[in-house]
């Protein structure tokens, strides 16, 4: 299964990537990964979108760190305003990186929405699948996308 980054996801799935970014700026995301033990952990957090890539920065004590290093499989999924999930929902598969190189670096502290200070690590997160619920006159439509094996 290949895995995109943020601007090849939204090249082949548009719709839901305009549909994600909008849920990223406007509000705390939650992120599932993978226990040392090999339990789910979910965890509040802030990714954001910056020069086609899809990027969070992170405490380096952080559990959910400490996941992504040893084991990059992720979930993202949005907050949903209430118990109906009116707004919409939207959520992505994938593998996160740590960002180790200096230039890609400053392109996720160039366009994150806050000051990261120069502690915290910093993640990329490549994309393989994706989930979208929006309502159209008050009716789901749900959409599912998944990269096609090359």
């Amino acid at each position: 299964m290949a895995l995109l980054a943020w601007e090849e996801f939204e090249k082949s799935a548009p719709e839901m990537a305009r549909f994600g970014a909008q849920r990223m700026s406007e509000r705390v995301m939650y992120i599932g990964t993978v226990r040392k033990d090999g339990y789910p952990r979910v965890h509040p957090f802030t990714p954001f979108v910056s020069s086609g890539h899809l990027f969070a920065f992170m405490e380096p004590t952080s559990p959910k760190g400490h996941d992504l290093q040893r084991d990059g499989r992720y979930v993202i999924h949005s907050l949903v305003k209430d118990m109906n999930g009116s707004d919409g929902e939207f959520s992505i598969t994938g593998k996160a990186r740590l960002v180790e190189d200096a230039a890609t670096r400053d392109i996720a502290v160039k366009g994150c929405p806050y000051t990261p200070k120069d502690r915290y690590v910093c993640f990329e997160f490549f994309v393989e699948g994706s989930f979208m619920t929006h309502y159209v006159g008050g009716v789901p439509q749900v959409a599912r996308w998944k990269e096609p094996v090359a």
